[in-house]
């Protein structure tokens, strides 16, 4: 859709009897000011402490025999996001630092070192940021077409993910995705999204480098002779919604709920390596990842502090987290990651269900 207007030429008519003054042309109309480039900017930084997070294959063994493979992370995030002329866009980059129980290099495990000595390693930090653009087809066309019903609008989105994280094997995750969503709208200011996608994945595993393992190695086929890992490309399905709780008494209009739900399908062995794959529960083969966070609850407190113009400036919120198949490894299998090699018993980290909290400030 253009948002831009331009003047009407002035018409000069000549007749017969000659030229028509100037005083006798229309007035020169002044063309509208034209809408800035950015229709909306929103920065914001958020807090926030998860008490039960994981790691994939990070866990250690209590006295009794049991497993904890739960660890607490802090969190520090920054999002950003805009709408322009065509669509929007969507960044966020966050920082989880972990407990001991989820060690930095040079452990392997909680307390132990690749060469089975004892060390007290601090937690791992992890880097994941994510960007989503979309591009609207009612501005692309210049219609209204594709605005029917709940239907707002029909976009093209594309985006990418990319991850880096400090552990002995240290795992850097890249992904691009690519397809359609379908915008709707909600009561109260509210919005639902939807977005089916393709999915292609591309990792870092050291555990499967050539040479970290003694004996024959065979790049492609027992080993990875780099550590990176190509997968294969397949299917997301992407969600999201926002709503406020309008229909609350307006002196306590000071409360929303939002929330997310993204599902990825199987993308081939977790190993990148077909002579690794097994079967049951000594299976490498990646699973459908549901990574989830049905319900966030906000309280907008700048709002009731200071009133209406400081809406969302601040914002206190409570969340639960769950996420199945963390990273498409197979909570029933995965051997050495989401269950023991040895006995089968569950390892508890590919599996992550906590409830968490936070601050968000806008500026």
């Amino acid at each position: 859709m253009s948002f831009r207007c331009y003047a009407l030429a002035a018409v000069f008519t000549l007749e017969l009897a000659g030229v028509a003054s100037a005083a006798d042309l229309p007035a020169k109309s002044t063309p509208p000011p034209e809408l800035p480039f950015f229709l909306i900017v929103d920065n914001r930084v958020t807090f926030s402490w998860m008490p039960n997070g994981t790691d994939p294959g990070m866990y250690s063994v209590n006295p009794d025999g049991t497993i904890n493979g739960k660890t607490a992370k802090q969190v520090y995030s920054f999002t950003h996001f805009d709408a322009w002329v065509y669509g929007t866009n969507f960044f966020t980059i966050s920082m989880f630092k972990s407990g001991h129980n989820d060690p930095a290099n040079p452990c392997v495990s909680p307390g132990v070192t690749i060469t089975g000595g004892a060390a007290n390693c601090a937690g791992t930090t992890d880097v994941y940021g994510l960007v989503r653009s979309t591009f609207g087809w009612n501005e692309l066309f210049n219609t209204k077409a594709f605005s029917v019903g709940p239907l707002r609008n029909v976009s093209f989105e594309v985006g990418l993910d990319a991850e880096v994280q400090n552990t002995f094997f240290s795992p850097a995750k890249r992904d691009v995705v690519g397809g359609l969503q379908f915008a709707f709208d909600l009561p109260y200011k509210g919005y639902f999204n939807l977005a089916p996608l393709a999915y292609w994945e591309f990792s870092h595993n050291g555990f499967t480098q050539c040479a970290f393992f003694p004996g024959a190695n065979v790049p492609g086929v027992t080993c990875n002779s780099d550590g990176n890992v190509s997968y294969h490309p397949t299917w997301a399905v992407e969600t999201n919604y926002y709503m406020d709780l309008g229909f609350l008494p307006e002196n306590i209009q000071f409360w929303s709920i939002s929330g997310r739900a993204a599902w990825y399908g199987p993308k081939g062995d977790s190993t990148g390596l077909p002579f690794l794959s097994g079967s049951g529960r000594f299976s490498t083969a990646t699973k459908i990842e549901f990574n989830s966070e049905p319900i966030r609850l906000t309280f907008d407190a700048s709002k009731a502090l200071y009133g209406p113009k400081y809406s969302h400036f601040v914002d206190l919120w409570v969340a639960y987290r769950y996420w199945q198949n963390k990273f498409g490894n197979d909570h029933n299998a995965a051997p050495g990651v989401c269950t023991v090699a040895a006995t089968g018993q569950s390892t508890s980290t590919c599996t992550e269900s906590t409830i968490y909290g936070g601050i968000t400030m806008k500026f």
